[in-house]
């Protein structure tokens, strides 16, 4: 076996040999990009939650050079722009990202986390985003959808594209009942895969770049939803686009490769009428 430092260097010269290629030879993404590419016999599913947007356009131009569809759980969160994340300022990445055939869903409008249930139809939330954002709320069923829908219906009219009757909820976090309510209002939750989560919301001074990038490609395997952001505040040291792309071409050469959630099992029955 070759010393991590010696994998890390290799993957890092393939980078930079494909940068050369891919300026040579300019492509454009598939309007259906997974339609386009060989069967895949390992495949991996990586997904993006919505942050500040500082290396959305970076982490897009790396997506784009290694031809990689993902899914992109929408909320309309803080940016550094000042402007929310599904606002206008945003409009014409997102439409972009439409025209490559990524996917989109929802992540609540106001990145609103689940606390705790109240009983079977009614939720204490604490929104990060919005007019109510660090209140704890009571929302009842029917208040919790409708945010699900407001996301949607908000990354549908930028893209031109239909979303997916999934949703991610903030953190993660969830109840049997929460699940139950938003699947009688059409939403089925995407969570993560246990390896599947990247990192990039972790401190860098504890856990480098470096480190990140060696735990995942020692320990995704196949079949995992994957999970990053298009931006984390509190992390000093972005994971993207500098982990992202070794990320890819360590994992390609491991013999993954990249699926849209379409094609995952659990969701490809549920998706297969979603155009």
């Amino acid at each position: 076996m070759r010393p991590a430092n010696d994998t890390l260097n290799s993957i890092q010269a393939r980078i930079i040999l494909g940068s050369f290629s891919f300026l040579a030879l300019s492509f454009s993404v598939a309007a259906e990009p997974q339609k386009s590419l060989p069967q895949c016999q390992k495949p991996i599913y990586l997904t993006f939650d919505t942050g500040h947007m500082g290396v959305a356009p970076l982490i897009a131009e790396v997506l784009r050079k290694h031809r990689v569809p993902v899914t992109f759980f929408g909320a309309h969160e803080k940016t550094q722009e000042g402007d929310g994340s599904l606002g206008q300022h945003w409009s014409a990445w997102w439409k972009e990202r439409a025209s490559e055939g990524h996917d989109f869903a929802s992540h609540t409008f106001d990145h609103a986390y689940w606390r705790s249930d109240i009983d079977a139809q009614n939720f204490k939330i604490r929104p990060s985003a919005g007019e109510q954002k660090d209140q704890n709320l009571m929302w009842k069923a029917e208040d919790y959808c409708a945010n699900l829908k407001k996301a949607s219906q908000r990354l549908e009219a930028m893209t031109g594209r239909a979303s997916l009757p999934l949703f991610r909820a903030p953190g993660g976090k969830t109840s049997p009942a929460l699940l139950q309510a938003a699947s009688q209002c059409g939403y089925t939750h995407v969570g993560w895969s246990p390896a599947g989560f990247l990192g990039d919301e972790l401190s860098s001074q504890t856990y480098s770049n470096a480190k990140l990038l060696r735990t995942s490609l020692q320990t995704i395997r196949t079949g995992d939803i994957l999970m990053a952001h298009l931006g984390i505040w509190s992390r000093q040291d972005p994971w993207a686009p500098a982990v992202l792309e070794p990320l890819i071409v360590g994992l390609k050469e491991k013999g993954f490769c990249f699926a849209s959630l379409r094609q995952h099992p659990q969701y490809s029955k549920l998706l297969s009428t979603v155009r």
